[in-house]
């Protein structure tokens, strides 16, 4: 049996980050960017006016003050002349400057009659002109790696970038292994229980940016679980879910050795999740997961959202934890490393006094686990413990 963080280090060992693609702009929310783009263009492209108004010298800007109104510059419609002495060109806001001029004098402050217009406030000390690329200029960079969110597609659309390198979604086959298993929405016989598991991983693996197959539930059969392993072959990721123990009908240790593993290490020094081995199949890396439901959930937390991580060309984000105060106390700790389902609130880590395996249902009330290290002392309330957010 190995440490939790010797696990982690094998685990990562096995897998690298995808190829890059280049995808459209719009196809691109999501996603991990794999290189640095630079933006095409200046933003703005020219000095435009931050409000509604008129253009004028700013030497000229004073209270009573008159102008003559010489003609006016839109949004995509600009002034084509220039400003001169006691000249005013009306302006509104996002529209170009137009020469000559350098203030824009708000319409609040002004009185206009006819072509007139007046200088009728004390002008503020800006200009209310936005300077040409005081957002940004040509070549400047939106850096890489980074998940790309609503507002970087937006940086990235007024840079004029239509096509953007990104990192390939790594696919993850997923195969649920045993003869007691159903699927949601079929009739599970007397003796069975709905595959749970292979639909939270799911979501986890989905959620962080990879692509999830859930190939058809192995059956306790060397056979049947041998031609799941081989319909997931061109997989980035092979997991299979139960079957990992020592039990008579746990044979993913031997059919996958059979089809060529090479195994980096079996049993994990941790609670929930022990019996949990991991290798490679021929170019895939292969993960073993416990059949409990809480044990794959949170085997998928502690191993498979790193490993994903860095595949997406991201960092595994295995840093120090959080830490938090304890709203109640808790009794010392075996010799392995025990993830407890707990609620996290204004009050602190609620741990649950009930942390059978089993349980899905105090696992979907959890927010946190929190990380007891082997042979933790026992904990007083309000003691600070490490935390990992779910």
């Amino acid at each position: 049996m190995i440490s939790v963080s010797d696990a982690l280090d094998a685990l990562l060992a096995l897998v690298s980050p995808t190829a890059v693609e280049t995808v459209p702009l719009r196809a691109a929310a999501g996603r991990v960017l794999a290189a640095p783009v630079t933006a095409r263009r200046d933003q703005p492209p020219f000095a435009a006016s931050a409000m509604d108004g008129y253009a004028v010298k700013a030497a000229e800007v004073e209270r009573d003050a008159m102008f003559k109104i010489i003609g006016e510059s839109a949004a995509g419609h600009g002034f084509a002349g220039q400003v001169g002495a006691g000249q005013a060109v009306r302006i509104f806001t996002g529209a170009p400057v137009p020469k000559g001029a350098d203030f824009v004098v708000i319409q609040e402050d002004i009185s206009r009659t006819g072509s007139l217009i007046t200088i009728s406030d004390h002008p503020g000390p800006g200009r209310n002109i936005r300077a040409l690329g005081s957002d940004f200029c040509v070549g400047s960079s939106v850096s890489a790696p980074r998940i790309l969110s609503p507002a970087d597609i937006a940086l990235l659309a007024a840079m004029n970038i239509a096509d953007v390198p990104v990192r390939t979604k790594p696919t993850v086959a997923l195969i649920s292994t045993g003869d007691e298993l159903a699927l949601p929405g079929d009739m599970p016989g007397p003796d069975q229980i709905i595959a749970s598991n292979t639909f939270g991983l799911d979501a986890m693996i989905t959620a962080v940016g990879a692509t999830a197959r859930i190939l058809p539930i192995a059956r306790d059969t060397i056979g049947s679980l041998s031609m799941a392993l081989e319909l997931a072959n061109k997989a980035d990721l092979i997991v299979t879910i139960g079957g990992a123990s020592v039990g008579d009908h746990d044979l993913v240790e031997q059919v996958t050795e059979d089809v060529g593993m090479s195994r980096s290490f079996y049993k994990v020094a941790m609670r929930p999740g022990k019996p949990l081995m991991a290798g490679k199949i021929g170019p895939s890396a292969m993960v073993g997961l416990p059949g409990n439901p809480v044990s794959a959930m949170v085997c998928g937390h502690i191993f498979l959202l790193p490993m994903l991580r860095v595949m997406l060309g991201l960092s595994p984000e295995t840093q120090t934890p959080p830490l938090a105060p304890l709203a109640n106390d808790l009794p010392p700790n075996g010799p392995r490393t025990h993830y407890m389902r707990a609620r996290l609130d204004n009050h602190g880590l609620h741990v649950f006094d009930d942390q059978d395996s089993a349980r899905l249902a105090l696992f979907a009330e959890a927010n946190a686990l929190v990380i007891r290290p082997p042979h933790d002392t026992a904990r007083q309330k309000s003691e600070h413990l490490a935390y990992i957010a779910i």
